[in-house]
């Protein structure tokens, strides 16, 4: 089992009795290890919708920020700049399809010759 887990795991492991065998990881199989955590985090939060489990999701997400050396201000900003452009989910709104318009066979027969 190799498996990213939160900083206190090994010591809450081994005062229930057990034994814990773990490492540090390097920079590269660290990111490659918070890309899994993070689906399976939310694999979890799909099965249960629990607050907890969406609480490790942001955990998740908080430390991609800080390994990739992105600024949370400036993720809540694109976040804020894409509802100003294309809105949010509060409408709840489910696309069904998109139809084609003449213009739109036009455009995309021009753009190929």
């Amino acid at each position: 089992m190799k498996k990213l887990v939160r900083d206190f795991i090994p010591d809450i492991i081994n005062r229930s009795g057990r034994t814990a065998s773990y490492y540090q990881s390097n920079e590269d199989e660290f990111r490659a290890l918070l890309k899994k955590k993070l689906i399976e985090e939310v694999n979890e939060f799909l099965e249960s919708e629990s607050l907890e489990e969406l609480a490790d999701i942001l955990e998740v997400i908080d430390a991609i920020c800080t390994t990739y050396c992105f600024d949370k201000n400036r993720l809540n900003q694109i976040k804020q700049e894409k509802n100003i452009e294309k809105g949010s989910f509060n409408e709840r709104i489910v696309l069904v399809s998109i139809s084609k318009t003449l213009d739109n066979d036009l455009n995309n027969k021009n753009a190929t010759l």
